[in-house]
């Protein structure tokens, strides 16, 4: 058993179906000759992934900084460096581990690279997959105390550069992560531009976040695609952690009403462990720092996370959401 922890649209976009179901879905490597079993995703959200034979690489927390996403990625070998934003990992699989939102200016860029190194890794019989974070959960709630000047301006931005393409979300997003420097840049040479001094333009920003991000939104239902919490072979992946009343609840039923959630199909109040037992409280999926402690703090989690573990049929569980100044903090084996 292993514990990790890495620390105005008037409709919604094409990818936001109005129904969801489950499905099941596979790839295969169609670029390089492998022997390799395709890759089998279960669940709508994905849930249970069967990735025989990849590597699988884990990046924790990257909160709007993208200079800083790249290099990570491209020390995970998953990345080029030579600015063109190519995928190199193959057939790898890439878990990122949520909290791309806040605390940075270019979160909606690092979401759109994100997504234009799944498709690009899927040619080669790899994926991208991510899961949502207390910050993605906050967001759609409406609470944006964590988002910097910078981050509005760039929902503004990308708020207007939605108009260029008629409202062709996947084209617009992916491609998104290729141009946000330039509009970046526009946008600070202006005469308009005063920066966090604006008021006229934070407005802009704040209006922009709400309509992009509250439940039905653009990027709600971006959000709307990742798991709260994923299996990858007997690997779990998740922001803070599970715990057993969250598998005894059921994982892929808390993760399609969490995405149901953010789709605006359910409204929140609903019942109250919709979505509260993955997105509320201190030891909900995504809140969660009960595994994240110093070491001298964790014996009485160790029968917790077995029992988590067994009940998935998991070895280990790979979390972000508390930094880490040491590395990994717990390394605990059967």
């Amino acid at each position: 058993m292993v514990s990790l922890c890495l620390n105005s649209l008037p409709l919604p976009p094409s990818s936001c179906p109005q129904k969801l179901t489950e499905t099941s879905s596979s790839f295969s490597n169609v670029s390089i000759g492998t022997a390799l079993k395709p890759i089998v995703v279960n669940g709508n959200p994905p849930t249970f992934v069967s990735a025989p034979g990849r590597r699988i690489v884990a990046v924790g927390d990257l909160h709007g900084d993208l200079d800083q996403a790249r290099y990570a990625l491209e020390m995970a070998g998953v990345l080029s460096s030579d600015g063109q934003d190519l995928w190199t990992g193959e057939d790898a699989v890439l878990v990122q581990l949520g909290d791309v939102l806040d605390r940075g200016d270019d979160e909606i860029a690092i979401l759109s690279l994100l997504r234009s190194l799944d498709i690009q890794a899927k040619a080669k019989g790899g994926a991208v997959f991510q899961v949502n974070g207390n910050h993605e959960t906050m967001n759609v709630e409406g609470d944006f105390r964590y988002v910097e000047s910078g981050a509005f301006d760039e929902c503004a931005d990308f708020l207007e550069y939605l108009n260029d393409y008629e409202y062709d979300w996947n084209e617009a997003f992916v491609r998104w992560c290729g141009v946000s420097r330039i509009w970046k840049d526009e946008r600070k040479m202006s005469r308009n531009h005063w920066g966090p001094w604006n008021l006229v333009k934070r407005q802009k920003g704040v209006i922009a976040r709400t309509v992009l991000f509250r439940p039905g939104g653009p990027l709600a239902c971006e959000l709307a695609r990742h798991a709260v919490a994923l299996k990858v072979n007997d690997w779990i992946f998740c922001h803070g952690g599970l715990l057993p009343h969250h598998v005894a609840y059921g994982i892929e039923k808390m993760n399609k009403e969490v995405s149901q959630w953010m789709r605006g199909l359910i409204e929140e109040d609903t019942n109250r462990n919709m979505p509260f037992i993955a997105t509320k409280g201190y030891d909900s999926v995504v809140w969660n720092r009960l595994y994240s402690r110093d070491i001298s703090d964790l014996a009485d989690y160790q029968i917790n996370q077995a029992k988590t573990l067994q009940a998935l049929g998991a070895k280990a569980m790979v979390v972000g959401h508390t930094p880490q100044f040491s590395g990994a903090n717990w390394y605990a084996y059967f």
